[in-house]
């Protein structure tokens, strides 16, 4: 800032402060100017270097602005009337764009001085080429200062964490799920630090939301296998595998399980390649590759089906018995804690929570056991998934040295296994006798014809006795 006094000195003899301001692009900028001599009657006026006026004030009150800074019938710049009383006639510039950076001067004539000020407007911009890429592309991501300062430090983010390697003012990465997001630049020049930013969003499949995601299923139910493409793409040549875990380098294939679907419907959105295990089996856990061809890109994602299921146990140690229910998993590994939820239904219908235990395998007396048990499972970020054991579906697994629950209807079927098996003797005797005299019959003639050459030798061997 500086002061002139009229007419002794001219405005080439004055040599103004100058001030530095650094904004991101869409932001609000705030050029300052203040004077100490104050009257009511100053003429201002702020101009930019090979741009003209801005914005001025005439002694009588009128005001002007430049016709480049009206934004869809809104203007983008001011100075705030009620702030020239305490002698500040700092410039207001809205919705900041990378064409505003510049040199500003700020002319403040109060009668007998006249005030300079000159501030350097920089714009920090961020820039993401393309902004939608197709997963696997490149990606050219822009931190542009203007003006460029002499000196300045850049640090990238994504999502909020320190990008590594990210020091300099221009990135090259590659299209991946795990660069979608919110790209941040900050950016450190004389002492004054801003950061802005800018989306890149990344097509290609969004679910499974990552690979090698992790699916639970519970024997006998449905499972879905999800491959969702980004809306507007139409994949072609979509292929579901089903991968071996035999070779860590090169993925063999194995076959789809026969309760595996993956046709469309009419009423599914093009983009939509989901499959279905219907109903799932302790065979059907393992991983599975679904891919498809998207402007002329090979896509695809791996996936991991867990099968769940729940172990009935007895134990014939107690005094009453008791029964043991255990949660197993095909892969426990991302698994922190389990809990069991026994469920009672009134007559009406109605379920209610009539207990939780804890633990992957909990030991409950067997009238409870009659009741519906649901074991959970949770993760890090929550429940994974859920088994229902029900009594009458799985009451007569047992484990290895235990002995199962007595049923109530064992004296019946022990009783309906013997009368079997004396009508299967029976049946069986009766087939012999048949198929015997069948083979006497089959040669009447024959046997007369033994039987009397039999009875002549006896009348023989009679007569040389007589003799």
């Amino acid at each position: 800032m500086s002061f002139l006094r009229k007419p002794d000195v001219s405005a080439a003899d004055v040599r103004p402060e100058k001030v530095e301001v650094l904004v991101a692009a869409g932001s609000q900028a705030v050029l300052p100017c203040k004077c100490r001599s104050l009257s009511s009657d100053s003429a201002i006026i702020w101009s930019k270097e090979r741009g003209g006026t801005v914005w001025r004030k005439q002694r009588s009150g009128l005001q002007y602005r430049g016709s480049s800074w009206a934004q869809k019938g809104t203007q983008r710049v001011q100075c705030p009337h009620q702030q020239f009383e305490r002698g500040d006639f700092s410039l207001q510039i809205d919705a900041v764009t990378k064409e505003d950076g510049g040199t500003y001067t700020c002319m403040v004539d109060v009668g007998r001085w006249v005030t300079q000020s000159v501030v350097t407007l920089r714009v920090l911009t961020v820039s993401v080429s393309p902004s939608v890429p197709l997963w696997g592309n490149n990606v050219s991501l822009g931190c542009d200062v203007s003006p460029r300062p002499d000196e300045a430090s850049f640090r990238w983010r994504l999502n909020g964490s320190p990008y590594i390697p990210g020091t300099s003012s221009g990135l090259v990465v590659k299209a991946g799920l795990r660069l979608s997001g919110n790209w941040s630049c900050e950016v450190t020049s004389g002492g004054r630090r801003v950061e802005a930013s800018a989306p890149l969003t990344v097509r290609g499949i969004l679910q499974p939301s990552r690979e090698d995601a992790r699916l639970y299923a519970a024997v006998g139910s449905a499972a879905s296998l999800p491959c969702i493409f980004s809306p507007g793409l139409k994949p072609s040549e979509s292929l579901w595998e089903k991968l071996k875990p035999t070779s860590l380098f090169r993925s063999a294939v194995d076959r789809l399980p026969a309760s595996f679907s993956s046709s469309s419907s009419p009423a599914q959105l093009p983009w939509d390649k989901s499959a279905r295990l219907d109903p799932v089996g302790l065979e059907d856990e393992g991983r599975y590759r679904c891919s498809g061809t998207a402007e002329g890109q090979r896509l695809a994602r791996n996936m991991k089906l867990i099968v769940a299921q729940s172990a009935f146990y007895t134990d014939s140690t107690k005094e009453k018995g008791s029964v043991t229910l255990s949660c197993q998993l095909s892969d426990s590994s991302d698994v922190t804690k389990y809990d069991w939820v026994q469920t009672t239904s009134d007559p009406n219908g109605t379920e209610s929570v009539r207990s939780v235990l804890k633990g992957k395998t909990v030991r409950i007396s067997p009238e409870s056991e009659q009741n519906q048990w649901t074991c959970r499972f949770y993760g890090k970020e929550g429940v994974l998934g859920n088994i229902t054991h029900q009594a009458q579906l799985i009451g007569g697994l047992t484990g290895p040295g235990k002995s199962s629950v007595p049923s109530r209807n064992t004296p019946t079927v022990v009783g309906l296994s013997l009368l079997l098996l004396v009508l299967l003797l029976v049946l069986a005797q009766m087939y012999k006798n048949h198929q015997r005299r069948k083979r006497i019959f089959q040669y009447p003639a024959l046997e007369t014809m033994v039987h009397n050459i039999s009875n002549e030798r006896e009348e023989k061997n009679r007569n040389r006795a007589k003799k």
